[in-house]
């Protein structure tokens, strides 16, 4: 996995930059939190002031931990036949996206929704992009853990706004040297949690726009538009389990199996 990943790196610098970026804004917002949010005479004083820490932490475990998971797991590479596949008598063409088609690249078949890759060259299963931010493909066994990430970096920029609007509407105290450094760490946390809030709100709101509307399986009109249409969409990206486990980035995805070759004739 760490050779993957390494791997990635080399073909696509921003893929190594963007993970460092994320990592460091991370460790910025639990040190200004931590430092010089919760310090501060409106949170120092309150009962919740290590709840408030202690959640924080829990939360930033668990961005961290899905973003890991993300990286290093499994996007749903297609496997390559073991023995060469002679696609000279062959053609491809244009189907249906529940049937297999054919790569030329990786000269091997592909199941449905299967695209390639041109950073990781290769076909990942219900591709969606190759993300920077993870330095990996988002497909069919890591897109849970890639919308977790989304999902506790969005938390988390909200639990850190509120905490500074919390510290700047209640007492205030101190000398004007440290009230000045807390200000300037609450007002760059800030920026930094509507910043880095707003935008994987928008990308959260891609993704799960696009596993519900997406038609995986050629369902009724009714049954498509239908509640259990969507719960079968999001139960074949975070599985079938309860729906806390969709939450946990230690609970495996859904695994379909596929073989190296389509049914029928080929």
């Amino acid at each position: 996995m760490m050779a993957a990943a390494a791997e990635r790196c080399s073909r696509d610098p921003c893929g190594a930059l963007c993970p460092l970026l994320a990592y460091l804004s991370v460790g910025y917002a639990d040190y200004a939190v931590l430092a010089h949010v919760l310090p501060q005479p409106a949170l120092r004083a309150s009962p919740w002031c290590p709840i408030h820490a202690v959640t924080f932490n829990l939360l930033v475990l668990l961005l961290l931990a899905s973003h890991t998971r993300a990286v290093f797991a499994d996007p749903g590479v297609v496997p390559l036949p073991g023995t060469a596949i002679d696609f000279s008598d062959l053609h491809p063409t244009e189907r249906d996206s529940d049937e297999w088609t054919l790569c030329s690249r990786c000269e091997a078949y592909r199941p449905p929704r299967a695209q390639h890759c041109r950073v990781c060259h290769r076909c990942v299963r219900r591709m969606d992009h190759h993300c920077p931010w993870i330095n990996n493909c988002i497909g069919e066994l890591n897109q849970k853990y890639f919308i977790q990430f989304l999902f506790y970096t969005g938390l988390t920029s909200a639990y850190a706004a509120g905490l500074v609007l919390a510290a700047w509407l209640g007492p205030s105290g101190g000398d004007g040297a440290e009230n000045r450094i807390q200000t300037t760490h609450c007002v760059v946390l800030l920026l930094e949690s509507l910043l880095f809030g707003v935008f994987v709100t928008v990308v959260f709101y891609d993704q799960v726009v696009s596993i519900l509307t997406e038609q995986p399986h050629k369902r009724g009109s009714k049954e498509a538009r239908g509640g259990r249409a969507w719960a079968a969409a999001l139960q074949e990206v975070f599985g079938a389990g309860c729906v806390l486990s969709w939450l946990c980035p230690c609970s495996p995805p859904s695994r379909p199996t596929y073989g190296l070759l389509p049914h029928g004739d080929v």
